[in-house]
């Protein structure tokens, strides 16, 4: 049985894991997406995403935690500038994983692991959310406002 047990060892011993984890996590910060196996996508995803809601708030102190998983102070610049500047009003699933097949070697489920706001084909290039539109007709105001400069083009040519 396997009450309690939550964490995937993924046949390593702790140190090692960790150390993949944070390499793991470094380049997907570099990169902006990897390919891996699904079940280490997995525990990457449960490793990155505390750190990403850390980088949210840029204090020193934040800084030294995310540093003593990463260990790698580029990483840690360039979570705390570029990745959290895009993630900064996204409440919490900064990670995505598309599984990809099997591996031709040893058959195994590989998935591609990306930061979600730094894929410009799934969010359409959108910046700004629209806002909703009402059933009410435009205003005077929105119909006067293309028609002036119609007629200012007009007086220009006539000149």
């Amino acid at each position: 049985m396997r009450h309690g047990k939550k964490v995937n060892h993924l046949g390593r011993q702790a140190s090692h894991r960790n150390a993949m984890l944070a390499n793991m996590a470094c380049s997907l910060i570099e990169h902006k997406r990897i390919n891996t196996t699904v079940a280490k996508a997995k525990a990457l995803k449960q490793f990155i995403e505390p750190l990403v809601t850390k980088s949210k708030e840029d204090t020193t102190h934040n800084r030294r935690i995310v540093f003593s998983y990463l260990k790698n102070k580029y990483a840690v610049t360039e979570l705390f500038r570029e990745v959290a500047a895009k993630v900064g009003d996204r409440p919490g699933g900064y990670t995505r994983i598309i599984k990809l097949g099997n591996r031709l070697g040893d058959n195994a489920d590989m998935a591609m692991i990306e930061l979600v706001d730094f894929n410009e084909l799934y969010n359409g290039g959108k910046k700004e959310v629209k806002k909703a539109s009402t059933r009410r007709g435009k205003s005077k105001k929105a119909e006067a406002a293309p028609e002036a400069p119609a007629a200012e083009e007009t007086t220009s040519t006539q000149e």
